[in-house]
């Protein structure tokens, strides 16, 4: 088999395992040759990366290798030599689009502690700055500067394509480009985890504790996939804490507040609370309509003589508002439909090619389900909720609902009413009314709501 064809084979991988994993396992391995008895030799950057490629990802190799070339019979993964190996640094300005380098932080033992790629698109020129997501930033590019913070760990946390993992790569770049003095580690809770456990298996303790804290700033995406994992937890308690008192810079991001976050220990999450805890709100219409112009920017330059009709960037961030990668594929793909047909982006060229898009952006919110969320949230019984009751353990609950059902639904102040036990539209107003002066008076009833909007949107 040719590197050529191991270049092809790559391609297909990609598809298979999704995208993650291929650049942080598959990428930065490279074939070798084959040796005698069908041995496919694959040079690795670390034992830890040819072990983990071997356990998870072995088996599919090994049947993509045979089918090109039926003598391969097994696969050999040996550690590269150092200096003949592909460079692993980042380039100084990546361009849009390209392949990351994988992340390394060497320790003082000689090892190589790996991390996840980064990605060349996301820096802090690429991100679009809203009121949503201004702190985030703001925060994100303080730390970035590498110097001494008044806050330590940055906990960034927020839904799904927001932008947590943009801003943690942005850092990365950042640190890596004008700090190159620094040993940055950005990975994700997974990879924390595997490590953690592969020197458990391999009985490495020490040289994983000495890894970790031999690294100046440490990055830990996604940490609440640790939750529940008693022993990952426990360690990654002691590592957060030494390299505090070490003065090191730690990043999280995760997808809810470190007290929403079910099965955390106490004390991680008072650690993760003791920094500065930044939410990155839902995207607005402006912001997302700032991404979607950022966008058509670029592919001005991959499809310059497309034409683009006056309101289809408004039509798009009106219609899908609840995630960003789900907003910026229907554009990628909208181009590329336009581009392939010969066609002009129109209003119902846009509908046609993105109406599965469209029809999943449109799932209509029920009187029923606000209510159950909420009594859910609340834990009171539904019958209560929409009872005759007005003791303030069940009026206050029924109020969010009622704010809830205004703000999710189109359905009128008197068939709102109707579904809470018959009440008069006047209730129904009076109700929102008084979530609305709450929200800029009780920080509590602020994030009950927020809490609640965001389940019930996901």
């Amino acid at each position: 088999m040719t590197k050529e064809q191991w270049g092809a084979l790559q391609d297909q991988l990609s598809s298979t395992i999704g995208e993650n994993n291929y650049k942080t396992w598959i990428q930065p391995i490279e074939f070798h040759g084959i040796e005698p008895g069908g041995i496919a030799v694959f040079n690795v950057p670390t034992n830890f990366i040819g072990t983990y490629v071997s356990q998870n990802f072995g088996e599919l190799l090994l049947a993509k290798l045979a089918s090109m070339d039926c003598e391969i019979r097994r696969l050999k993964f040996q550690v590269a030599n150092v200096d003949t190996r592909p460079s692993q640094q980042p380039r100084p300005a990546p361009t849009a689009g390209s392949a990351a380098s994988t992340q390394t932080a060497n320790a003082t033992s000689g090892d190589v502690l790996p991390g996840a790629p980064l990605d060349a698109r996301f820096t802090f020129d690429s991100f679009i700055v809203g009121k949503p997501n201004e702190l985030a930033h703001a925060a994100a590019k303080r730390v970035a500067e590498g110097g001494q913070v008044t806050f330590n760990p940055l906990f960034l946390y927020g839904g799904v394509g927001l932008g947590k993992t943009h801003l943690m790569h942005a850092i990365a770049w950042d640190l890596r480009n004008h700090r190159p003095d620094l040993n940055v580690l950005y990975l994700s809770a997974e990879q924390f985890m595997y490590r953690f456990v592969q020197a458990l298996r391999e009985r490495r303790m020490m040289d994983f504790k000495e890894l970790f804290r031999s690294v100046d700033v440490l990055m830990v995406d996604d940490v609440q996939f640790i939750a529940g994992k008693d022993s990952t937890q426990e360690e990654f308690f002691h590592t957060f804490n030494a390299l505090v008192d070490q003065n090191k810079q730690i990043i999280i991001s995760a997808d809810r507040a470190p007290d929403e976050i079910k099965d955390l220990e106490n004390r991680i999450r008072s650690r993760l609370q003791s920094g500065l805890v930044v939410d990155l709100h839902p995207t607005d219409y402006e912001l997302r309509l700032g991404i979607l112009q950022s966008k058509v920017q670029n592919y001005r330059l991959q499809y310059p003589s497309l034409q683009l009709d006056d309101g289809i960037l408004e039509f798009l961030a009106h219609r899908i508002s609840t995630n960003v990668r789900v907003l910026e594929g229907a554009l990628t793909r909208l181009f590329a439909f336009a581009s392939l047909v010969g066609q002009p982006i129109t209003m119902e060229l846009t509908q046609d090619c993105l109406a599965d898009v469209l029809r999943a952006s449109d799932r209509k919110i029920s009187i029923e389900e606000i209510q159950r969320k909420v009594a859910e949230h609340y834990n009171i019984r539904l019958s209560d909720l929409i009872g005759p009751k007005r003791v303030r353990n069940f009026a206050r609950p029924r109020q969010v609902a009622m704010y809830l059902c205004k703000q999710l639904t189109a359905r009128s102040l008197p068939e709102i009413g109707r579904r809470f036990g018959g009440r008069d539209h006047t209730t129904v107003m009076h109700g929102v009314k008084r979530i609305e002066e709450l929200r800029t008076q009780d920080s509590q009833i602020a994030d009950d709501v927020e809490l609640l909007r965001r389940a019930l949107e996901a």
